[in-house]
């Protein structure tokens, strides 16, 4: 509540938003804004960008973050639960801290803080545009940016009243109430968006309940200045083993069925926000947004339930942290060479907490069910430490034209990070004595584009960047806690090109190759004698293609495909003196991953649609000595709309249309089982949308 109260505060001494023309802007399919946190032609953009826009976004109406962002080429998300993920962007399905999360250009999270599941802290369905950039975006967004980053837009406030009520219903106890209501007065425009989410879900272990808001106000000044002040909460309630892997004999016969009975996630999600822009000139601008956030997640999690001698342990933790924050920009324009210069700084505070206590659970043997569980009196398992992240970031970045068609942009970013750690239990091996860590990375850029016509446009670049360890790599670490606080950032060097191209309305192309290698990654190595160690003795490699096609024949039929074929490897990962996984390809990586929808937009539907989606995804090795393969599958969507009057709309879609039995996660351990996390069911949603506006 103090926190909350801060925020309120903080909120009557920031400059409040503006009404502006960014949402125009940004609907232009050949524009992009998370590329230099700036509107620009993404033909001048040397880097994969793609966007998925606002019509796309409420088409959809995303039940689950995966059935929006697998649309688009190389993005594979995956059901954890609830609205719970884990991320593939160049990367195997993985919940490390190598993505960037952010709502209108600002990071959900703090570095540090890192969650592989930070999409459900944002009202998606609300969402005006998502923007993703793939690969390493480290010179313009700092650490974790390695994979891809991932900009969630909000909608502008409406020029005229304007009110939207979702009520939508579901199989397995669904119902979700999505509200929106909008005006602009003078020059102040308000929107206001409400999420209220409820499933009793499909398995065991699957219910999930979220309220989320998001107030935006846009504040014209002049006909030069504006700002734009976004506040937006989220609280989350779920089972945290609604997509908790089976035995293969579970997943066959009963994959309703459910291991655990007592885990639990609670989040809480607070932030606000005032992006304040004042044009300078013609050629001029300055940006600046202070910023502030806070979250806390109670959690009691089914993956951490494990093995203990002859019985089970597990544990339950509490994190929370708040971040004082300012981006700021410089950018300005010069007419030698069609140049642009940019300068910026980023800062960043954020205070945070971890208390974890071990728990003892029992098991019944004949249900394999976890029943219950008590809590270890042995408190040199328990973590209790508070850590202080803190970021100084100046970055810099030039483009120029010696030719009209093309275009070079050269930049860096020099991160200069912290932690203050303090231990607030007595030292151990599995407990770091207090102390502070820094770490300081220089990040540079190059790409250049070039028009080869006014269709067709090419683009090179290379991304250094890098990650810091988290608090978990550093500070709770288990035995290797004494090793651990002297582990260094992870390091990446990313290459890319690819081609872009159009004729017309009818049909649009865009390819993209990438070779990525990271160095230094972090192992945990197991050596003959005494504990494990974690060591930066990793390094891996990455590379693929990524295809996306769309056709439009005539009016009412359109196709997109969405492919890539990649692969991932260990160059170096030795983790024991008899196990070395050099060579091998990365566990949960599959190599093809295909999305082709055909749309259908008849007159009768009176601007409705009818979608048919065909989403394939490849096999992959299930452990990382790659002894066992997940055969892939293939699912089938469907959805419809139909528009009754201007006012009211219809719709209605089913996931998994054939009702086939799939994996969301497939894996297996050394000499252990393997385990197969199901995917949903066939499962049916049918909603009305009242869109009043005058």
């Amino acid at each position: 509540m103090k926190r909350i109260m801060l925020a309120i505060l903080l909120f009557t001494l920031f400059p409040v938003s503006a009404f502006s023309e960014e949402a125009d802007i940004i609907k232009l399919e050949d524009i992009v804004v998370t590329g230099t946190r700036e509107a620009e032609p993404l033909k001048e953009t040397p880097a994969t960008v793609n966007a998925i826009k606002s019509e796309e976004v409420k088409d959809v109406k995303a039940t689950h973050p995966s059935e929006i962002m697998n649309r688009i080429p190389g993005v594979w998300i995956n059901s954890t639960g609830g609205e719970g993920h884990i991320t593939s962007i160049r990367q195997p399905l993985t919940t490390n801290p190598v993505y960037l999360y952010l709502e209108d250009g600002i990071p959900i999270r703090s570095t540090g803080f890192f969650n592989h599941n930070a999409l459900y802290e944002v009202n998606m369905p609300a969402a005006d545009r998502i923007e993703v950039i793939k690969g390493t975006g480290t010179a313009l967004y700092g650490s974790d940016a390695i994979g891809g980053t991932i900009n969630i837009m909000t909608k502008a406030p409406s020029l005229k009243p304007e009110i939207e009520i979702n009520p939508e219903v579901g199989q397995y106890d669904w119902y979700r109430l999505l509200i929106s209501g909008s005006n602009t007065w003078g020059d102040d425009g308000f929107r206001l968006d409400f999420n209220s989410t409820h499933s009793g879900g499909w398995r065991e272990r699957k219910l999930y309940d979220r309220y989320s808001s998001t107030l935006r106000w846009d504040h014209n000044f002049s006909m030069t200045s504006s700002a734009k002040t976004i506040i937006a909460y989220s609280n989350i309630d779920q089972e945290t083993s609604g997509g908790a892997p089976l035995t293969k004999a579970d997943y066959d016969n009963r994959p309703w069925y459910n291991y655990n009975t007592f885990d639990y996630r609670k989040v809480e999600a607070f932030r606000l926000s005032t992006t304040v822009e004042k044009e300078l000139g013609e050629k001029a601008l300055i940006s600046t947004i202070p910023y502030i956030r806070w979250n806390r997640m109670d959690l009691l999690p089914e993956w951490g339930i494990f093995k203990s001698g002859a019985g089970y342990a597990g544990y339950e933790s509490a994190t929370q942290f708040y971040s004082l924050g300012l981006l700021t920009k410089y950018r300005r324009d010069f007419e030698p060479l069609r140049s642009r210069f940019i300068v910026g700084v980023d800062l960043d505070y954020s205070p945070g907490s971890y208390q974890e206590k071990r728990l003892i659970v029992s098991r019944d043997a004949a249900t394999l069910k976890y029943t219950s569980y008590t809590y270890d009196t042995n408190t040199a398992n328990y973590y209790d430490y508070d850590a202080t992240f803190a970021g100084v970031s100046p970055y810099t970045q030039v483009e120029f034209s010696p030719v009209e068609r093309l275009r070079f942009t050269v930049g860096a970013r020099y991160d200069d990070l912290s932690y203050d750690y303090t231990n607030n239990l007595s030292t151990s091996t599995n407990r770091p004595a207090s102390t502070e860590k820094s770490f300081s990375h220089l990040s540079p850029k190059v790409g250049a584009t070039c028009a080869v016509t006014d269709d067709v446009s090419v683009f090179a670049s290379y991304n250094n960047g890098f990650r810091i360890p988290s608090t978990g790599d550093l500070f709770k670490a288990g035995g290797t806690a004494t090793t651990a606080v002297d582990l260094n950032p992870i390091k990446v060097d990313s290459y890319e090109a690819g081609l872009r191209s159009k004729v017309g309305a009818i049909f649009t192309f865009d390819t993209t190759v990438y070779y990525m290698e990271k160095k230094d990654d972090i192992v945990t190595y197991k050596p003959a004698t005494g504990d494990s160690q974690r060591l930066n003795a990793g390094k891996t490699t990455h590379k693929g293609i990524e295809i996306g096609v769309d056709v439009q024949p005539v009016k009412e039929i359109g196709m997109n495909v969405s492919y890539s074929y990649a692969k991932h490897y260990y160059d170096e990962w030795k983790v024991s003196a008899t196990k070395d996984y050099s060579g091998k390809e990365m566990s949960a990586a599959p190599r093809q991953n295909l999305n082709i929808r055909l749309d259908y937009t008849p007159e009768f539907l009176n601007g409705g649609l009818m979608e048919l989606e065909w989403v394939h995804l490849g096999s992959y090795w299930m452990d990382d000595e790659n002894t066992e393969k997940y055969d892939g599958h293939d699912l089938i969507n469907a959805r419809a709309s139909y528009n009754l009057t201007p006012l009211w709309e219809l719709y209605a879609k089913v996931l998994n249309l054939m009702d086939k039995a799939y994996a969301d996660r497939a894996s297996k351990s050394g000499s252990s089982e393997a385990l197969y996390a199901p995917g949903q069911p066939q499962t049916f949603f049918a909603g009305v949308v009242y869109n009043w506006g005058m």
